[in-house]
C-alpha cells in the first residue's frame, strides 16, 4: 500500500524531505532552550552576574527565533508536500478510474470511487502532513531532551523509562482495538453516498411518488450506522487521553519528589529543577503527539487501503503491443459469442450469438425485457470483451484495435442519455472537438433537434443544466444523436434512443440517416416496430439467443415473437386512435 501510494509524491519529493530538515531543526533549538535558562538561573540570576544574563539571555532570544523561523518553515513545506501529495493522488486516481472498463467500474461502484477520490484522500493527506512533520518531531523531540535531561539529572530521568512501557502498550491496544472499525466506518460511508447520489438523481421520481419519509428514513438508518461506528472508534481513541494525563502527571510527581529532596541535600539546583519539569513537558508531550499520529495512522491506514486498492486494479481492457490504429468499415461480425458480467460461465446473459453484419446496412433489434438487446451492442465497442467467442469490426477482432480507435469508430446513443452542463455547442461537441457552427447545425437537422433550438432564447448557445434538466426527455434524446452524428462513426447504435420521440419524428430521423450516413452501419435497438421495420435486417432476441434473423415480412409471416409484438402493437394503436 505504501509502495502504492508513495509513486504520487514525485515533483514534492523535495518539500517532502525539507518539511522534517526544518523541524529537526526546530527541535534542537527547543531543546537547547531549558538547558540555557537553567544556566542563565544558576550561573546568572542566583550569581548576580549581569554579563553572564544578558549574554544568556540574548542567546535564548536568538535560538527561540531561530525556532520560530524553522518552525514556520517546517509549516510552509509540510502543507506544499501534503496538499500537493493530495492533488497527485487524486489525479492518479481520476486518471486511473478513467482507464477502467464498465466491468471494473461495476466492481467498486460510484458512490464508493467518490467517496475514495474526497473522503479517504483527505485522510491520507492530513496523515502525510503529520507523518513529516510531527511524526519528526515527535520522536527526534523525545530522543533529544532525553538525552538533556540524561545531561541534567541522570537519576530523574530514569522515570520516564520506567513510564514509556506503559504507555506503548495502552497505545497499541488502541490502535489494534480501533483500526477495524475505522475500516468499517468507511464501507459504510460508500452507502451513505449511495444513498444520497441515488435520490439526487432520482429526485422527480422520489417526489412524484411521495416517497420522501422512505428516503429521509432510509438516509437515517444508514446515518446512524455511520454515527454509531465512530462513536465505537472514539470511545477506544478516548483511551488514550487518560493514559497520557497519567503517564504526564505521574512523572511529574515522582520527579518533584525526588528532586525536592535533591534540592534539600544541595545535589540538585534550581535551574536544573525548572530544566528537567521542561523537559518533562517535552518528552511528555511528545510520546502525546505519537500518540496522536498513531490514531492517525489507523484512521488513514483504512483510506490508503481503499485507495491503493483502486490504483492497483488491474484494468481488464488492454491494448495489444501492436494495436490496430484504423478501422477499414462498419462490418460486424459475432463468432460464436457468449458474455457474462461476472465472467461465470453458468450466469451467461448471451449465448452462442452468431451474426454477418455488412458495412452500411441498417439492423433493427427488438426483444422482451431482459433479452440482453444491450449486452449484445456493448461488445462492439469494446465496453465489455466477450466471454467466450470473437467479436469482430472492419474484419480485426476488435481486442486487436486500440481501444480509442475502436470507440471512436463506434458512436453509441444510449438508453440512459446524459448531457453535461454547459452550452448545446459544448455539449454537441463531445463528438468532435473541432466541429464547425455548420457542421452542428447540420446533424442537429439530421436528428430532428433543429426547430426545438432554435426556439431556445439563445439557440446554439443556449445553457443545459446538468444531466439535461432543463430540456425535455424527446429533446434530450435528439441532442445525443446529433452528438454521435458529430463522430462520423463506421457504426451507429441508437440503443431504444428513439422511445421518448413521436413516431412522426422517429421516422423523420431514420429517412435523415438512410439518406445523409448511407455508409454508415446503423444498429437500432426499439421496443417499436415501427422504429426498424424498414431495417435491411431485423434481429429478434429472447433470453440471450438471437430467435430469429431475417426482414418484417419474413418475420411477420414466419416468426412467433414478432408476430406477437407486431399485434400487439397493431391493436394499441387502433385502440388508441
Amino acid at each position: 500500500m505504501i509502495k502504492t501510494l508513495a509513486k504520487s509524491i514525485r515533483e514534492y519529493k523535495l518539500p517532502s524531505l525539507l518539511a522534517p530538515v526544518f523541524v529537526t531543526l526546530e527541535v534542537i533549538m527547543e531543546v537547547l532552550l531549558p538547558f540555557l535558562m537553567a544556566s542563565l538561573i544558576d550561573d546568572g540570576v542566583n550569581k548576580g552576574n549581569m554579563e553572564h544574563i544578558w549574554k544568556t539571555g540574548l542567546l535564548l532570544a536568538g535560538v527561540a527565533f531561530a525556532a520560530l523561523v524553522f518552525g514556520a518553515l517546517s509549516g510552509k513545506f509540510a502543507a506544499r508536500a501534503s496538499a500537493g501529495f493530495a492533488k497527485n493522488l487524486r489525479s492518479d486516481l481520476f486518471n486511473k478510474i478513467q482507464d477502467y472498463s464498465f466491468a471494473n467500474i461495476d466492481k467498486f461502484s460510484s458512490s464508493s470511487l467518490i467517496t475514495r477520490l474526497t473522503t479517504d484522500i483527505t485522510n491520507i493527506q492530513n496523515a502525510y502532513q503529520m507523518i513529516i512533520r510531527v511524526a519528526v518531531r515527535a520522536p527526534f523531540m523525545m530522543i533529544f531532551a532525553m538525552v538533556m535531561s540524561f545531561n541534567v539529572n541522570a537519576q530523574l530521568s530514569m522515570v520516564f523509562i520506567a513510564f514509556i512501557p506503559f504507555i506503548a502498550i495502552a497505545l497499541g491496544l488502541v490502535i489494534r482495538f480501533a483500526h477495524p472499525v475505522f475500516s468499517r466506518v468507511f464501507r459504510t460511508y460508500d452507502k451513505l453516498n449511495n444513498i444520497v447520489q441515488e435520490n439526487l438523481h432520482g429526485i422527480r421520481v422520489v417526489k412524484s411518488f411521495v416517497r420522501e419519509d422512505h428516503e429521509i428514513e432510509k438516509f437515517g438508518k444508514v446515518s446512524g450506522e455511520v454515527y454509531s461506528d465512530f462513536s465505537k472508534a472514539e470511545k477506544i481513541v478516548a483511551f488514550n487521553m487518560p493514559v497520557m494525563q497519567i503517564s504526564v502527571y505521574g512523572c511529574i510527581l515522582v520527579i518533584a519528589w525526588i528532586a525536592s529532596h535533591q534540592i534539600v541535600g544541595g545535589t540538585m539546583t534550581t535551574g536544573e529543577l525548572i530544566s528537567m519539569m521542561t523537559y518533562v513537558f517535552q518528552i511528555l508531550m511528545s510520546l502525546m503527539f505519537l500518540s496522536m499520529i498513531m490514531v492517525m495512522v489507523a484512521l488513514s491506514k483504512a483510506s490508503g487501503d481503499r485507495v491503493a486498492e483502486v490504483l492497483n486494479e488491474t484494468v481488464d481492457l488492454k491494448n495489444n503491443e501492436k494495436a490496430l490504429k484504423e478501422v477499414k468499415d462498419g462490418s460486424i461480425v459475432f463468432n460464436y459469442v457468449s458474455f457474462s458480467y461476472s465472467k461465470d460461465m453458468e450466469k451467461l446473459c448471451l449465448k452462442d450469438i452468431n451474426l454477418k453484419i455488412a458495412s452500411g446496412e441498417t439492423i433493427g433489434i427488438i426483444g422482451g425485457t431482459g433479452s440482453s438487446k444491450s449486452s449484445l451492442v456493448q461488445l462492439i465497442p469494446r465496453l465489455y470483451d466477450a466471454t467466450e467467442g470473437t467479436v469482430y469490426v472492419g474484419g480485426e477482432d476488435v481486442r486487436d484495435y486500440d481501444v480509442e480507435v475502436i470507440r471512436d469508430s463506434v458512436a453509441m446513443v444510449l438508453q440512459k442519455n446524459v448531457l453535461f452542463s454547459g452550452t448545446i455547442k459544448e455539449n454537441l461537441r463531445w463528438g468532435d472537438p473541432d466541429a464547425s457552427d455548420q457542421d452542428i447545425e447540420r446533424v442537429c437537422r439530421l436528428a430532428q433537434a433543429e426547430d426545438f433550438i432554435l426556439r431556445m432564447p439563445d439557440k446554439y448557445d443556449s445553457y443545459i443544466e446538468q444531466g439535461g434538466a432543463n430540456v425535455s426527455g424527446g429533446q434530450r434524446q435528439r441532442l445525443c444523436i446529433a452528438r454521435a452524428l458529430l463522430k462520423k462513426p463506421k457504426i451507429l447504435i441508437l440503443d431504444d434512443s428513439t422511445s421518448a420521440v413521436d413516431t412522426k419524428t422517429d421516422k423523420l430521423i431514420r429517412k435523415a440517416f438512410l439518406e445523409e450516413i448511407p455508409d454508415t452501419t446503423k444498429i437500432i435497438i426499439a421496443q417499436r416496430i415501427s422504429s426498424v421495420e424498414e431495417a435491411d435486417k431485423i434481429i429478434v432476441m429472447d433470453k440471450g439467443r438471437i430467435n430469429a434473423v431475417g426482414t418484417h415480412e419474413q418475420l411477420l409471416e414466419s416468426n412467433k415473437i414478432y408476430k406477437e409484438v407486431y399485434y400487439s402493437q397493431q391493436k394499441g394503436s387502433e385502440e388508441n386512435g
